[in-house]
């Protein structure tokens, strides 16, 4: 179908905003930036703020039904300072903080976050990194395409969100209790083409930002045993 074609166009469309704490003298380790950001979206999703008559759950699903977009800003100081006096969440994942609020009009953010840099967020790793528990929902990402943190915060996200639909709701549950636990890393070349290929839950990307559409960008794998 093209997007042309696609119901989902003729919504009004939504935007879930995602802040990265980006301090000049202490930025975080991507992967941690990266797992937090997948994390937070698995936070509001399952927020009662954000289910039923909650306060927040007209927004989550009028962008729920029309594309999923999420846009990744970073700030740092004063900016961080008013970002998380707006209503939201912050989750933490080793050295990185990403506070993620209730889903926005593309062409209505709050001025405290219109005004944060959206572009160029780009971070280093700070170590070697463990290998996946079986507890961890795994998010693989295409060892074929570059992209820049911020675009890949966005993308890991997505793999979260799908991930979150396709699990049975025991496994929801099971895996919402303790906590989400979850690993980003980035596929082997030699098994992404069956990763893609699996039935797992796979992010293929609109194509708005730095890569082609249609791009697989990300296939979420889940844990073994929710909650270990």
């Amino acid at each position: 179908m093209s997007s042309a074609d696609d119901p989902r166009d003729t919504l009004p469309q939504y935007v879930l905003p995602l802040v990265v704490r980006l301090e000049r003298d202490a930025p975080p380790a991507r992967t941690d930036a990266l797992e937090a950001a997948a994390r937070a979206v698995l936070v509001i999703l399952s927020d009662d703020r954000s289910l039923g008559d909650g306060e927040w759950a007209e927004a989550m699903g009028a962008w729920q039904d029309a594309r999923i977009r999420k846009v990744v800003r970073r700030a740092r100081g004063a900016e961080w300072r008013r970002a998380a006096a707006l209503p939201g969440l912050t989750v933490t994942a080793g050295t990185a903080e990403v506070r993620v609020f209730p889903p926005v009009p593309l062409d209505g953010w709050p001025g405290e976050l219109a005004k944060l840099q959206v572009s160029g967020t780009e971070l280093a790793e700070q170590g070697d990194l463990p290998p996946a528990g079986p507890e961890q929902a795994v998010l693989w990402l295409s060892p074929d395409l570059e992209m820049s943190t911020g675009k890949e915060m966005a993308q890991v996200g997505h793999g979260a969100q799908l991930l979150w639909y396709a699990l049975p709701e025991a496994a929801r549950k099971a895996w919402r209790e303790a906590g989400f636990p979850l690993a980003v890393r980035t596929a082997p070349p030699a098994r992404w083409s069956a990763l893609t290929a699996s039935g797992l839950p796979l992010v293929r990307d609109a194509g708005f930002t730095e890569i082609a559409p249609g791009s697989c960008t990300v296939v979420a794998e889940p844990p073994a045993s929710p909650g270990g």
